[in-house]
């Protein structure tokens, strides 16, 4: 990722904290401060009294970039009140990681005059005006020059894929295509010579005789009137 056109462009260095640095006193702790070299601009963070081999700062610098120039020199120093100050260590610190993608959160180590290491220096760094990848935003990350074709082909056409064509008829029988209720022989029709019965059936009137009149009371054995005529002689007649 090219990081050209930088020049004029405000980056921010955050000095964090320092972690297992070299001790350069014999009795007390030390107090240990940074120092952060961009070109020609230098800047010092507060002393950190009694901060031994683990100071914190939570200080931040803002600089002036300058076209060609890609890393900060970080100086690492013991205050002392009666004698100078005594050097802890130095170290680089690389920007393109910052330039490219706009922040960078790392630890630098650091490297006494001897070339020994000396702990290290935990810095973050802004730049606003980074370009950021295009792999970080969905259509924007496809490769330079691939077709658009490759990440997001068309879907083939619906009736194709799924399901089949629609069919000419409709889902549902027309109106009428169903047969006419009569031509079901489920039951006998009305003309059979039996009328329908009625439901529940229709219990016989009541006091109604059975069998008829004619038939009750019996008529005596060998009776020579038929049923229904009047019987001329006393009733009931004499044996």
């Amino acid at each position: 990722m090219t990081t050209q056109g930088i020049h004029g462009n405000l980056i921010e260095v955050t000095v964090v904290s320092c972690n297992k640095l070299k001790d350069t006193e014999w009795i007390s702790r030390q107090d240990p401060y940074v120092c952060v070299e961009y070109g020609s601009t230098k800047s010092r963070t507060r002393t950190c009294t009694d901060g031994g081999k683990n100071p914190t700062f939570q200080e931040k610098f803002v600089y002036t970039l300058i076209e060609g120039l890609r890393e900060l020199i970080v100086n690492v120093w013991n205050s002392n009140t009666i004698k100078h100050d005594s050097f802890i260590g130095s170290g680089k610190v690389q920007l393109e990681k910052a330039l490219s993608q706009g922040f960078d959160d790392s630890l630098w180590p650091l490297q006494s005059k001897t070339g020994r290491h000396a702990g290290e220096v935990r810095l973050i760094i802004h730049y606003t005006k980074a370009h950021k990848p295009a792999t970080s935003h969905g259509p924007a990350s496809q490769p330079h020059g691939a077709p658009q074709a490759s990440l997001y082909s068309q879907p083939p056409p619906y009736p194709s894929v799924s399901y089949p064509p629609p069919p000419s008829a409709a889902p549902y029988p027309p109106p009428g295509g169903y047969p006419p209720p009569s031509s079901y022989p489920s039951y006998p029709p009305n003309s059979s010579g039996y009328p329908p019965a009625p439901y529940p059936p229709q219990a016989a009137p009541y006091g109604q005789p059975y069998p008829p009149n004619s038939a009750y009371p019996p008529q005596p054995y060998g009776s020579q009137y038929p049923p229904g005529q009047p019987y001329p002689g006393p009733y009931p007649p004499p044996y």
